[in-house]
């Protein structure tokens, strides 16, 4: 407890109502047109709180005035406070309504490149016109005639065929029987899952840099994009009483895959890396299918083992920390205070005597 903090009760009042003050009021609207216009920010508040809630996100950034760390904090705080109330069936990637989905290792995948929503083939220009108030319109596209189709196998299945990748076999488990990182000890080496749900929810910035960090040369991985797919997933129930399964609604998810070669035990040739993530994070995709294949590495480098990875991209732990250097810390300042004026006093105090100043010769008249 930080007791030097106690005592200033209507100083910090203050400081919470003018920062409130300088935010300016809180209304419906406002979280309204932030769900509405940001989409892309608050899939990253969801992901990275672990929970799907675009209102509640849109909710606490307007709250926070933006603060992408006190938004997420928020939002886990309230989804610590809700019942677990049931277990959605596993959604697999071809069942997923898929709207974008491309491949940086092949030019022709099963199914075709599907470009979605994107602005990676766009100019990076600022639309100065919309400050001139004089902005136009967004071109309308007329519907296709043979839309795409909604789902698409994956390309990953396609490589195990041709003996690309090591072939695995699918595990039968029982939704409530999977670890949950958000309530398990983490132990290492970790479980698969829990490996899996901490980079799901891990802060992108942290996974971009050691990812980055990684591709650089720093790591052991060149990779590959082998699949990147954004779409919409079936929340699937079971009805409690009749036994019937049931949709609840759909959730936006993406899901990344990255390929190296190098081989495997078995000589297939390649060794896939994956991060799945509620909400459309590409950059965090990428990076995080990176670090998944840096860590199952035999020698990663320091900075991509495990442990490291996963302690150090939890957003609300590190940021925590982090943040709370701003608290008080009087008495731990002060002694180490006292600590160095006694190594000056006993080492340095001869040397920082002032030194008598030489007189001064009366001018001659």
């Amino acid at each position: 407890m930080y007791v030097a903090a106690r005592g200033g009760e209507e100083a910090i009042q203050r400081a919470e109502q003018l920062y409130r003050t300088m935010l300016g009021d809180l209304t419906l609207e406002t979280v309204h047109t932030i769900q509405d216009q940001m989409p892309y920010l608050l899939d990253r508040v969801m992901g990275e709180a672990s929970l799907y809630a675009p209102e509640l996100a849109a909710l606490a950034l307007a709250q926070t005035g933006g603060d992408l760390y006190e938004a997420v904090l928020l939002l886990r705080a309230y989804r610590s406070t809700q019942p677990r109330i049931a277990y959605a069936t596993p959604a697999s990637a071809e069942n997923v309504l898929t709207v974008r989905r491309i491949s940086a290792a092949f030019k022709d995948i099963p199914g075709g490149q599907i470009l979605g929503p994107s602005l990676d083939y766009s100019h990076r220009l600022l639309r100065l016109d919309v400050l001139d108030g004089v902005a136009t319109e967004d071109e309308a596209f007329e519907t296709a005639e043979q839309p795409a189709p909604p789902t698409y196998p994956a390309v990953a299945d396609w490589q195990r065929e041709n003996s690309l990748l090591p072939r695995i076999t699918a595990e039968q488990i029982e939704p409530v029987n999977i670890p949950d990182v958000t309530t398990d000890a983490v132990l290492f080496p970790a479980p698969r899952a829990h490996r899996l749900q901490s980079l799901a929810r891990a802060d992108t910035g942290g996974v971009l840099a050691l990812g980055y960090a990684s591709m650089r040369g720093y790591g052991l991985i060149h990779p590959t994009v082998n699949e990147l797919r954004l779409g919409y997933a079936e929340i699937n129930l079971t009805h409690p009483v009749t036994g019937a399964s049931f949709s609840a609604g759909r959730v936006r998810v993406s899901q990344g895959e990255v390929v190296n070669s190098g081989g495997t035990d078995d000589k297939s040739g390649f060794k896939l890396g994956f991060t799945a993530t509620m909400g459309w994070n590409e950059v965090k995709l990428i990076a995080g299918a990176t670090l998944d294949l840096e860590m199952s590495s035999h020698d990663p480098h320091p900075a991509h083992t495990e442990e490291f990875v996963m302690y150090h991209t939890e957003p609300v732990e590190a940021s925590g920390f982090c943040i709370h250097f701003k608290l008080p810390h009087y008495v731990t300042f002060a002694s180490s205070l006292d600590s160095v004026r006694k190594v000056i006093a006993t080492f340095y105090e001869s040397d920082n005597q002032p030194k008598a100043e030489a007189p001064v010769a009366e001018a001659q008249s």
